[in-house]
């Protein structure tokens, strides 16, 4: 064997036994309540504990069952679980800001999330460019206080109006230095569009996701993380691009949802790509 036939196996042999551990895996790993909130209603110390013990590190708000800022606050230390991120309606951003952003502050959130908007208010794209300005407003007042506005889509903001995009419009009428985007990885599939398209065309926008499972059948109904058709080794390959932070395992109706949760985590725990 030459000089340059030996350098270039032994290169190749090198490149081989390194590629196990240039594959990555994600950090921690949250869940939005959302799916478990049957439970946490009835149990909120107790779900957080479940939760934690199944391997979760955060937890996603969606409302706070009329617990005060405090308690939510002891039962997290108790956890051990952090809680970035919290969603919020339309109503607390025009008329209830100000209290919104004094609780989570407590709580010690660091991103609140519009995480719905009524048929009221996306039947236009001038209905989505006033959602657009009001995101950019309660931004500006969120950020001096280390907090940042996020928006969470569904599948409709994928249906074009007046042949635009609602998805897009919100995009290009907030101000990316504000207003940044947490994306449901199932409705954003279900909205037949691509997550690395958005990636792409407007990098660092997309701190926070949604890990949803899309069934592969023709239902396209929801299934356990790692169950479903949504290629996630694809999609986190590019988190760098896409400014991902925080990863939320979600289900809308599971049968059973801690069984959900941990079989869930178990695949994310052990997702390479």
């Amino acid at each position: 064997m030459d000089r340059r036939t030996f350098t270039q196996s032994a290169l190749s042999t090198l490149a081989a036994t390194r590629v196990p551990s240039m594959l990555d895996k994600l950090g921690p790993i949250g869940i939005q309540l959302y799916t478990v909130r049957d439970l946490f209603r009835k149990d909120p110390e107790g779900t957080l504990a479940a939760l934690a013990q199944a391997g979760y590190a955060e937890v996603e708000f969606a409302g706070y069952s009329g617990l005060t800022a405090a308690a939510l606050k002891a039962m997290l230390q108790r956890s051990g679980l952090g809680a970035p991120s919290a969603h919020v309606d339309l109503d607390q951003l025009r008329s209830r800001w100000p209290a919104t952003l004094d609780f989570a502050e407590s709580v010690g959130h660091q991103h609140l999330v519009l995480a719905w908007l009524d048929q009221a208010d996306r039947r236009t794209v001038d209905d989505y460019r006033r959602v657009a300005d009001q995101l950019n407003r309660a931004a500006a007042t969120a950020q001096p206080r280390g907090i940042s506005v996020s928006y969470h889509n569904h599948d409709f903001e994928f249906v074009a109006i007046d042949g635009q995009t609602p998805y897009d419009v919100l995009l290009s009428a907030t101000d990316p230095a504000l207003v940044k985007l947490e994306l449901d990885l199932y409705w954003i599939t279900k909205g037949r569009a691509d997550p690395l398209a958005y990636f792409a065309k407007w990098p660092g926008r997309f701190p926070l996701v949604h890990v949803k499972d899309m069934d592969s059948g023709p239902s396209e109904g929801m299934v356990d993380v790692g169950q479903g058709r949504i290629d996630f080794r694809r999609i986190f390959a590019q988190r760098t691009a896409a400014g991902i932070e925080h990863f939320f395992v979600e289900h809308d109706w599971p049968k059973d949802p801690m069984a959900f949760a941990r079989t869930s985590h178990r695949y994310l725990r052990h997702l390479e790509f």
